[in-house]
């Protein structure tokens, strides 16, 4: 009908009237299974829905509990025409309304009466006698796009029945008319539609719990299958260009992408085209896979350098303009760079042209500015053309396994490493987060962290472009003053920082500022117990905090709105596996190696150029001494490298500033270890706060409940504690400060 010229409304208007047609038909001559029929042929032409995994339902005998996530009104009827043999779980109100019975004569159903504490009973009978029983877990369909909060119901039917769970994701239909995401994503007449079925899982062992305990374990349990689920079944493209086009596709190509400090605005039609041009220039005198050296701000520009540089083959180098020249040139090395794109402008006014001075000995710089005034009249027309049909200029493209970006470790305890990602390394770290956290078109990322720091790169502007959300780039963390504003003018709904950023920009800001807020991620260091109450008290934001690693791409875990428990870092996303090691003298937790999708493809090394180091088995060590609860949520204890072995006694220094925070929470203060020849190692306490004293330190180990030999021997008093450009502690520079002090007494 599209194709004869009828309008788009006609089209749905017939279609509604030929399902209605064919629901009559199968009442009126009482053949569900033609009615199912006819509702798959419908729903195939419509949606082109495609099933997979249906066989781990077949295969079952016996009674089995489904549970699907809910997206739109659609769902109820393509679970009965695509997996029958189930009965339906439908509420009361819900049966008796005019417009669901026609589906439910279709189905065989159970309705029950969700006022009734008794009401499940019926379900409970049906799983005696050997059905299987669909229930919406969530209870309602989904307002925000991901999965909302899972009823622990579900598992507690399966637990009394001792049947198996089977969990089903439908995907695409949250996009269709019938849904309730209207404002918040781009709705179409006939989106494409996947229903998954995932094998059958058991429930977890919980005898030695009863009554609440019981049903919160069965609760946790399902909401991390169903999250899972929704990861896993959730489609995935094979390289970021394909990534970027495809949020052009369901975003619109005329939706804001990305928002600089100046408040201008660059489409995801501009950004893609933009990307292809300069990333055919750009590349020009490179081989693919050869890696170019990014050297620019957290702006527009870096996204679209960023994503030119993957859809030509060739992995950008994020490099740390705030480390020195040797830094600098080191990772260069590492990653076998050549070529360097960056800004004039930026260089004069970020004053590094002594760094490109020295980068330009060996390197072939190229500056933006230059780039655009060289564009000749193939260029221009290749933009535009690109500005249409950007599939068609796209040139061919890798795997998922190739490498897409090259950043390098923060060097806070060490040398700094390149850690080779690749394109399903980030998209996979995306999809792993965008399951437990949900973002809409509604909302407003506002990052400033550099994007050659992963947090920056894949939380701050990856993460929002290739999901649809609008993010605003501002390039100097370092103001402080003008953060808040910014976020109050642009009604930024997400934000991301570290902790002594988000301490520095509460410090200056007005309540109202953050008034838009609603989602403010805390990673990269340890976040402070007073950074929180400032944000829960003073600015009611409240902060939800992470945990990552450069080599992960980077999250690990993530504290959300749902799934939320203080003084951890949240559970592991969905897809990363975790694994405890002992660690002599640490009585409680282990050191935590992970493995999963978005864990690196290797490091590089300076001294062997190019030369990718896998993890062993696809396990990273992250270093961290953590413990893990019953429910999946993570603490963390401290880093290995961050433990003093004191008389034989194993101390994390975290716990030192800790008690340090609580004597005087106004000063910045950071703890090392150093030699010493009679109880193996000394703590050294180096602080700003010049009123900070032992006796204060003594009194805070009281109250912490902390045993005496945490206390520092040593108290270093200095103007400002040393910072790497991520604003996270520069520990190597404060063991030197504490060494020179040391030294002083001595002498």
């Amino acid at each position: 009908l599209l194709a004869l010229g009828a309008s788009p409304l006609t089209v749905a208007a017939c279609g509604g009237a030929s399902m209605l047609a064919a629901v009559v038909l199968a009442l009126a001559i009482d053949g569900r299974e033609l009615g199912r029929a006819l509702f798959r042929t419908l729903f195939r032409l419509a949606f082109r829905v495609e099933v997979r995994g249906a066989e781990h339902l077949v295969g079952i005998e016996g009674a089995a509990v489904v549970t699907p996530n809910h997206q739109s009104f659609l769902d109820g009827a393509l679970l009965a025409a695509f997996l029958p043999g189930m009965r339906f779980a439908v509420d009361t109100f819900v049966a008796k309304h005019p417009l669901a019975k026609p589906f439910l004569a279709l189905a065989d159903h159970v309705t029950i009466d969700p006022t009734n504490p008794l009401g499940t009973r019926v379900l409970a009978r049906a799983l005696a006698e050997g059905d299987k029983i669909c229930i919406f877990p969530e209870g309602r369909i989904t307002v925000t796009g991901s999965l909302m909060k899972v009823n622990g119901g579900p598992g507690m039917l399966a637990d009394k029945a001792r049947c198996p769970v089977v969990p089903v994701c439908i995907e695409g239909a949250q996009r269709s008319l019938l849904s309730r995401m209207r404002g918040r994503l781009r709705l179409g007449l006939f989106p494409r539609i996947t229903i998954t079925v995932m094998p059958p899982v058991t429930t977890p062992d919980v005898a030695g719990l009863v009554g609440k305990k019981r049903r919160a374990a069965l609760k946790s349990w399902l909401s991390r299958v169903m999250t899972e689920t929704v990861f896993a079944a959730r489609p995935q493209p094979e390289t970021l260009a394909h990534a970027l086009l495809e949020a052009r596709r369901k975003t619109g190509p005329k939706e804001d992408a990305v928002q600089d400090g100046d408040f201008s605005t660059v489409s995801y039609r501009a950004l893609a085209a933009r990307a292809l041009v300069l990333g055919r220039i750009l590349t020009r005198g490179t081989e693919p896979g050869e890696a170019v050296g990014v050297l620019l701000p957290t702006a527009s520009p870096t996204a679209a350098v960023f994503f030119g540089l993957a859809a030509h083959s060739r992995p950008a180098a994020m490099l740390n303009f705030t480390a020195g020249p040797e830094s600098v040139k080191a990772a260069c090395r590492a990653a076998g760079v050549r070529t360097i794109v960056t800004s004039a402008q930026f260089v004069e006014k970020a004053r590094l042209g002594a760094l490109v001075e020295a980068l330009a000995v060996d390197h072939s710089i190229i500056h933006l500015e230059e780039v655009k005034r060289g564009l000749t009249l193939g260029d221009k027309l290749r933009g535009l053309a690109a500005l249409m049909a950007p599939e068609r200029l796209l040139p061919p493209q890798g795997t998922g396994d190739d490498i897409a970006a090259i950043l390098f470790t923060s060097g806070s305890e060490g040398p700094p490493k390149g850690v080779a990602l690749s394109h399903g390394n980030l998209l996979a770290n995306m999809a792993q987060v965008a399951s437990v956290v949900d973002f809409t078109r509604r909302d407003v990322v506002f990052n400033c962290l550099p994007v050659f720091h992963s947090f920056g790169l894949t939380g701050g502007m990856l993460l929002p472009i290739l999901n649809g959300v609008k993010a605003v780039l501002y390039p100097n963390p370092r103001h402080v003053r003008l953060i808040p504003e910014l976020v109050y003018q642009s009604n930024a709904t997400v934000l991301f920082g570290t902790d002594f950023f988000l301490n520095a920009w509460a410090r200056s800001a007005d309540p109202y500022d953050y008034h838009s807020l609603r989602l403010v991620f805390a990673g990269a260091e340890r976040l402070q117990e007073e950074t929180r109450r400032v944000y829960t008290e003073r600015l009611r934001v409240h902060l939800l905090e992470g945990y990552g690693t450069t080599e992960t791409a980077p999250v690990i875990a993530v504290n959300t709105p749902a799934r939320f428990r203080a003084g951890t870092v949240g559970q592991p996303l969905p897809g990363i596996e975790t694994e405890l090691v002992p660690v002599p003298g640490v009585e409680t937790g282990g050191r935590l190696r992970v493995r999963g999708p978005n864990v690196m493809k290797g490091y590089l090394h300076a001294d062997r150029p190019c030369e990718i180091q896998p993890p062993e088995g696809g396990w990273h060590d992250t270093g961290d001494i953590v413990e893990i609860d019953a429910d999946g949520f993570i603490r963390i204890v401290g880093r290995i490298r961050r433990f003093a072995k004191v008389a034989g006694e194993m101390i994390p220094l975290g716990v030192v500033e800790d008690l340090a925070a609580y004597a005087d929470p106004s000063a910045p203060h950071a703890a090392v270890a150093m030699p010493d020849t009679k109880r193996g190692e000394r703590i050294v306490l180096v602080t700003v706060s010049a009123a900070l004293s032992r006796d204060a330190l003594v009194a805070a180990a009281r109250v912490k409940g902390a045993p005496e030999i945490a206390i520092p021997r040593h108290v270093v008093r200095v103007d400002a504690i040393p910072l790497l450009g991520t604003g996270k502690t520069d520990y190597p520079a404060v063991m030197r400060l504490a060494a020179a002090a040391l030294a002083t007494e001595t002498a």
